[in-house]
């Protein structure tokens, strides 16, 4: 952008600040100038000329360092923020400010994980998702639902190594019946009252709903609530935008039919997780509106005073594109960390942030320690779904407290509500059982 561009703006600004020039005008004036990504650097000139004529600075920042200063002075970011870092290439400096900002929430030097197992009860789906590897259309002979023996014994294993989360998730199988859900929870309490079922995903709940007859979305999640299901993990997510929705999975539903869910868990009293998966195609301002919506959602929860901590942890990871119908190159290591920083800076209202290992690998996972999680995730006792799309990564307990150790943090066991069981603060502790994870 030429000089004469940056001179406009600065004698416009000079011209009109003590007529009263406001942010909002400013911003008016900015969104006309094109190429987009010429406009940080001119909401900066505009931050900059304001705050030099009410002697607020005298130094100039970076349009980079203005707005991590502004998430570290607890100033909320907003979407042009988001998209301006998204821009940059300037990762180290975000994930060092990212980790400021987890340690303003977790200043302990603690690294949790949660040992749980994923169980995936059915292939059979008929949303037909372009990214995913693991479906089985209705009527394929390779399309499967799990014997309830089966799934108990599974249950039974993860409480074995004193797991105690299970996450249950399948495809949207029309074939099942809502009383399937609920009488499964049921027996899962019965025989394991002490096992938390962090269970289904928006997708499922709504086509819980559709073979209800006639229940509504509530009452729907009340009832499984009810049965059984503890908390409500954010699979499906996707990209809560429906450009993009539209384009990968356009018979999963739109983002916000994925938000009337989680609000309306929030409302019956479960806790939630948040997600986002890049590396569709998407654009950045889609990332950045996408994380807006989370943070809103997550604001109504506060303000509403509903009987659930609304979404308790947010977890970002990417595309896995193989053997799937979408064409798309993987993600990079450097993206994934810029992504994850960015989004602990934005949701600047969700406690936890949470590794995406199984997609990353061990390594990446290590220094998202210091990129603003908190958290390493599942064990993964068993996971089905994203390795069939090429991501192959495993760990077991005794690699996780290692590869936290490498990170410089002290291992601690959480639950679900990230209530603390215990804390590894030997170098040498270790646990009595083990695994070898499952696929």
């Amino acid at each position: 952008m030429g000089d004469v561009c940056y001179d406009y703006l600065v004698k416009l600004l000079l011209e009109r600040y003590n007529a009263q020039l406001d942010d909002e005008a400013a911003c008016a004036i900015i969104r006309t100038i094109k190429p987009r990504r010429e406009r940080g650097l001119l909401r900066f000139i505009y931050e900059s000329v304001r705050q030099h004529m009410r002697g607020e600075v005298t130094v100039t920042m970076s349009p980079i360092d203005r707005i991590l200063d502004k998430a570290l002075r607890g100033e909320r970011l907003n979407t042009d923020d988001c998209v301006t870092l998204f821009e940059s290439d300037q990762i180290e400096k975000m994930g060092a400010a990212a980790d400021q900002i987890m340690k303003k929430w977790h200043p302990d030097p603690i690294a949790t994980f949660v040992i749980g197992r994923n169980v995936n009860y059915t292939n059979i789906c008929d949303t037909y998702c372009r990214f995913c590897a693991f479906y089985r259309a209705p009527g394929s002979k390779e399309g499967y639902v799990l014997p309830d023996e089966v799934i108990f014994q599974k249950i039974q294993e993860t409480i074995d190594v004193d797991g105690t989360e299970i996450l249950m998730q399948g495809g949207t199988n029309p074939e099942l019946p809502f009383s399937y859900y609920t009488n499964l929870l049921r027996e899962i309490k019965k025989r394991f009252p002490s096992i938390t079922m962090h269970s289904f995903s928006p997708a499922e709940i709504m086509k819980m709903k559709e073979v209800s007859n006639g229940l509504s979305l509530e009452e729907v999640i009340r009832q499984i609530h009810e049965a059984g299901l503890d908390s409500l993990p954010g699979g499906g997510a996707e990209i809560l935008d429906d450009r993009t929705r539209r384009k990968i999975s356009r018979l999963k539903g739109s983002w916000r039919d994925w938000m009337d869910v989680m609000q309306t868990a929030h409302k019956v009293g479960m806790n939630t997780t948040g997600t986002m998966v890049i590396g569709f195609g998407e654009l950045l301002e889609e990332r950045a509106l996408h994380l807006e919506r989370i943070r809103t959602a997550q604001d109504e929860c506060m303000q509403n005073g509903h009987p659930s901590k609304g979404f308790l942890a947010f977890i970002p990871w990417t595309f896995q594109p193989d053997n799937t119908n979408m064409k798309a190159e993987r993600v990079s290591p450097e993206e994934y960390l810029k992504t994850l920083a960015i989004s602990r800076l934005f949701l600047d209202n969700i406690p936890n942030f949470q590794a995406s290992w199984v997609t990353m690998g061990p390594e990446i996972g290590k220094k998202t320690l210091s990129f603003g999680c908190n958290d390493f995730g599942s064990t993964m006792i068993e996971e089905n779904v994203v390795s069939a799309a090429g991501a192959t990564h495993k760990v077991n307990i005794g690699s996780t407290l290692q590869l936290i150790r490498e990170a410089g943090k002290i291992p601690a066991q959480r639950d679900t509500k990230y209530n603390i069981l215990r804390v590894f603060d030997d170098e040498h502790a270790t646990v009595a059982k083990d695994f070898v994870m499952q696929n």
